[in-house]
């Protein structure tokens, strides 16, 4: 696992934690709620210096895969925009509204029943949001790996081809070489059979020489 790798994971659960804390925040009041809140500022500035580590890391990528990592980037940042801005409206609206001031009883609070079950389904929906993002990012990591794989089973085979046609450019050559060492073992055979039989003709022709002037003395 990549350094990168390790961050966006680090990023991911932030954000989901982010986000269900984001979505509990109207149900509490006085400490707790000043402590969630002190918990939700922690996280953000977290979640910001992980996607600042995250494009310093992108900046010594090679060149050719740089601009996948920043569109991922830039997600993140969008996404971590969008959070600041949630959390930002909803302390508004408890300023906002009377019936949403923070107290240090919960029970002085004055907040409807209708009101409390639409805070409770917005807070399920924000969860289910950040987790269907802790899924995606699964996802995106699981097809990043495969495609690393993908890419190094390619590179893999085409050293096996580079290497297998050096191979069959040695073995050309050393068929070649062969095939002219024949072609002179050939030739040297032919010219000694050539002189060979020129030798005999020519003891042939001695003979019968020798023979007729024996016969005509």
């Amino acid at each position: 696992m990549t350094l990168i790798d390790h961050y966006e994971q680090q990023y991911a659960s932030l954000i989901a934690e982010i986000t269900a804390s984001i979505g509990r925040l109207n149900i509490f009041s006085g400490s707790e709620r000043r402590e969630l809140c002190a918990k939700i500022d922690g996280s953000l500035t977290e979640a910001s210096e992980l996607l600042e580590q995250i494009g310093l890391e992108i900046r010594d990528l090679n060149p050719s895969v740089r601009p996948g990592f920043n569109s991922k980037l830039n997600c993140y940042q969008v996404e971590l925009k969008r959070l600041q801005n949630e959390y930002k409206n909803i302390k508004e609206q408890s300023r906002n509204h009377s019936s949403l001031e923070i107290t240090d009883e919960f029970d002085d609070v004055s907040i409807r029943d209708d009101q409390k079950q639409r805070l409770l389904e917005n807070s399920e929906r924000i969860e289910r949001t950040g987790n269907r993002l802790v899924e995606g990012y699964r996802i995106a990591v699981e097809t990043e790996e495969l495609s690393t794989q993908v890419l190094q089973d390619l590179h893999h085979q085409r050293e096996t081809l580079n290497n297998a046609r050096s191979r069959l450019r040695e073995t050309n050559a050393e068929l070649g070489r062969s095939s002219r060492i024949l072609n002179s073992m050939l030739m040297r055979a032919l010219r000694e059979k050539a002189i060979l039989y020129g030798v005999g003709g020519f003891f042939v022709v001695a003979v019968v020489i020798s023979v007729y002037f024996s016969f005509s003395s």
